[in-house]
């Protein structure tokens, strides 16, 4: 018996939020002063065309889930939310002498941690005081993740008053096992009540975020999980395969055994019929984990090609510039990336210093910019070509050499001077972008440091 598709290409990839990923970032070749102008070409560029995006990071957790790959900073003490506005605020202050004419804003999006640790009043005073030094675009999404237990109307309603019209909750598993493994309790009753008090506040898309591949989760779990959301009707839902990194996130994934966690063709098995029961329940495939309802912006933006992916995942819209605000956030100018200090101390000192506190980063090359348009079509239209001279790199048919055992597979086309991937090859997307990956393949990891693909 032959081995299955899950088991011949289940390997370490990334998840191309970015190319370079950022274990390729070259730091020797970027500096604070690098990025600053790259920044200030990008805004130039493209601010009064289509505005900008910010990411703000608010890191604070009152518990750890064990699922969870984001930094964070675990705590009960809420005095801690004041500090952290007013250091955000002043990043933007830093940010706005540099850019000089008043920004655009096209996209808010807050995330953690857990964003509604912080109390609606706090979050008011951080988004009044971003939006008081900005235009805000004609067209514009401001979205935020909310945690089902601890979201309440009144978070929804200043957000809403705001400008904000998309919620996220996170769900990942009705299962009480699964919770308890995860350190998640939550139960159903509590996303129904603010996935409700979202829709009668008026909020235009909801989105709930389930995870596969999670300790003690069998496929009956996830199918229920499913059942259980479709009652909900959330607009647009993420559906993610749960990535196991404890090498990377040391004891907080270590609260079970790693012969807990569904592997290959069960897991594979789980996302494929939680797949199919989703499509039954008028939910179409966008990009890679997500899906949407036919009358949300996603996946119109999906018809229209003009999705996009970032740090922040998917987006309905494109914009060049995302300034990343908070601890451990990552911008992204186009021509490159730098990602702000890790550890919140280290944040607030560099902010005292009156300096932007970027620690690290990447400036890419014209050859990063190549493949980074090609990644970006795969993850979001699931083709891309270089019949455009600008599009072409020396090792394409390398590439396309390294596609051929995966086209015998069924897994993706071959086109003159294109590649389309097939409904069949979708859930390895991963795969097939790391054939263009010229970074990684120069340099190949000697340890793991990337999620299984499948």
């Amino acid at each position: 018996m032959g081995i299955s598709l899950v088991q011949k290409y289940n390997v370490p990839g990334p998840r191309y939020t970015s190319y370079p990923t950022v274990p390729y970032w070259d730091n020797s070749t970027f500096s604070l002063e690098l990025w600053k102008q790259s920044l200030k070409k990008s805004f130039d560029e493209s601010n009064q065309s289509e505005g900008i995006s910010l990411y703000i990071h608010l890191p604070f957790c009152e518990s750890l889930c064990t699922f969870c790959g984001c930094h964070k900073r675990v705590t009960k003490r809420h005095e801690v939310e004041q500090p952290y506005i007013k250091a955000v605020l002043k990043e933007w202050d830093l940010y706005c002498e540099l850019l000089g004419d008043k920004p655009i804003v096209k996209e808010i999006h807050l995330g953690g941690g857990t964003p509604t640790f912080f109390s609606a009043e706090h979050i008011q005073e951080l988004i009044q005081g971003i939006l008081d030094k900005s235009e805000i675009a004609d067209v514009h999404e401001f979205s935020f993740e909310g945690h089902p237990n601890n979201t309440t109307k009144e978070h929804l309603q200043t957000l809403y008053d705001l400008g904000f019209r998309r919620v996220s909750y996170g769900v990942q598993d009705y299962n009480e096992n699964v919770q308890k493994a995860i350190h998640r309790i939550q139960p159903f009753e509590n996303v129904e009540r603010v996935t409700q008090w979202a829709r009668d506040i008026g909020y235009e898309s909801i989105s709930h975020d389930l995870v596969f591949g999670l300790p003690f989760q069998n496929l009956d779990d996830v199918l229920n999980t499913i059942d259980q959301t479709n009652k909900l009707t959330p607009d647009r839902l993420a559906f993610y395969s749960y990535a196991h990194v404890p090498w990377i996130k040391g004891n907080g994934q270590r609260g079970f055994k790693d012969a807990d966690v569904p592997k290959d063709d069960l897991k594979r098995q789980c996302y494929e019929e939680g797949k199919k029961k989703l499509l039954e329940n008028g939910y179409y495939e966008i990009g890679m984990d997500h899906f949407a309802l036919e009358k949300d912006g996603m996946y119109q933006s999906f018809q229209e090609g003009l999705l996009h992916r970032n740090f922040m995942g998917y987006t309905a819209s494109k914009t060049q510039l995302m300034i990343g605000l908070g601890v451990s956030s990552i911008a992204d100018s186009w021509y490159s990336f730098a990602q702000n200090e890790k550890v919140l101390e280290d944040y607030y000192a560099r902010l005292e210093n009156n300096e932007i506190p970027v620690f690290r980063g990447h400036v890419l090359s014209a050859e990063d910019l190549i493949i980074r348009k090609h990644i970006l079509n795969l993850m979001c239209r699931f083709k891309t070509s270089w019949a455009d001279p600008h599009l072409y790199f020396p090792e394409i048919y390398d590439a396309v050499d390294q596609l051929k055992e995966m086209h015998k597979d069924g897994l993706l086309e071959f086109g003159d001077h294109e590649i389309s991937i097939t409904e069949k090859g979708k859930p390895f997307v991963r795969n097939i972008c790391m054939a263009f990956d010229l970074r990684m393949k120069r340099k190949a990891p000697n340890t793991q440091i990337f999620s299984m693909t499948i």
